[in-house]
């Protein structure tokens, strides 16, 4: 039975596809995205956050171990001496069957609302085994499964985890690969093909494009990326999901700077806006996570 590393499991969503869902948020991502919702994913192991608003630093902790990110998560003595429970750590173990057996457990408001559970993070494929053997679990007990993903995988990993997958949340943040490396730290070459070939063998698929003012929101980007989009009949739904600072507060908690403090969320005049070049080319356009 594979293993995996979980760092929260997030109940009555409505953002992560259709009805009531819960959402597993699972450690680990190769994208550095300056928004992130979830920069304490990031890591693929355990480490510790600090919540600044409990910490009353009473020296107990050591604060420069707590800083380098290749040293948070190996010691948790320091977790168990907070007095104020300030120190967390982020990430725990478990197999796919308890996984499995702890969604389930929700299955009330999956059934009255036609909700289900999703696998989100991080880049949930990171630990492809993991997340495709629950999936196929749960499945395998009538429950509805989304899979949340940037693309950047291995094919055969994507594949599998389609397969268990009743619904794909596809992100995409920019079509130039020049831009998207310099915004995300990776090429988006591997995520684009990969798009295009689960494009032909799953019929659920809805692509969700975060928008985020000063880096993705211009006209040349939205037209590039409608325009590939709707090259591909599988693909007929979008999402734009506005920005909102949901992440800063997270950042420091992990050591980091937030790069968009201030940046306001995009109205729904701007919004609907970005949404012509798609529904131009006849693509279902809805605004946020929702499906």
């Amino acid at each position: 039975m594979p293993t995996g590393l979980v760092f929260n499991i997030q109940r009555f969503s409505l953002h992560d596809g259709p009805g009531i869902r819960t959402t597993v948020f699972l450690k680990g991502c190769a994208l550095n995205c300056a928004w992130c919702h979830n920069p304490e994913s990031q890591l693929p192991q355990p480490e510790l956050v600090r919540l600044m608003n409990r910490c009353i630093r009473c020296g107990r902790c050591n604060e420069e171990e707590l800083s380098d990110p290749m040293v948070r998560g190996r010691d948790e003595t320091d977790v168990e001496q907070c007095p104020t429970g300030a120190l967390q750590s982020v990430g725990r173990e478990c197999d796919a069957a308890e996984l499995a057996a702890e969604a389930a457990r929700d299955r009330v408001f999956f059934d009255e609302s036609g909700g289900g559970v999703t696998f989100s993070g991080g880049e949930p494929l990171l630990q492809a085994a993991f997340v495709t053997e629950t999936m196929r679990l749960l499945r395998a007990d009538g429950i509805h499964t989304a899979l949340d993903t940037c693309g950047f995988a291995r094919w055969p990993d994507l594949l599998a985890a389609a397969a268990n997958a009743d619904l794909i949340l596809y992100d995409l943040k920019l079509i130039d690969d020049a831009r998207h490396k310099a915004t995300t730290g990776v090429s988006n070459q591997l995520i684009l093909q990969n798009l295009a070939s689960l494009s032909e063998i799953h019929s659920n698929i809805r692509v969700r494009i975060p928008v985020i003012p000063g880096f993705n929101d211009d006209a040349q980007n939205l037209e590039a990326t409608a325009a590939f989009v709707a090259s591909f009949p599988g693909l007929r739904k979008v999402d734009l999901l506005p920005y909102h600072p949901t992440g800063e507060a997270k950042f420091a908690r992990v050591g980091k700077e937030y790069a968009l403090h201030g940046t306001p969320s995009p109205s729904e005049a701007r919004l609907e806006e970005l949404a012509e070049p798609f529904r131009l080319r006849d693509l279902a356009i809805s605004m946020g996570g929702g499906t």
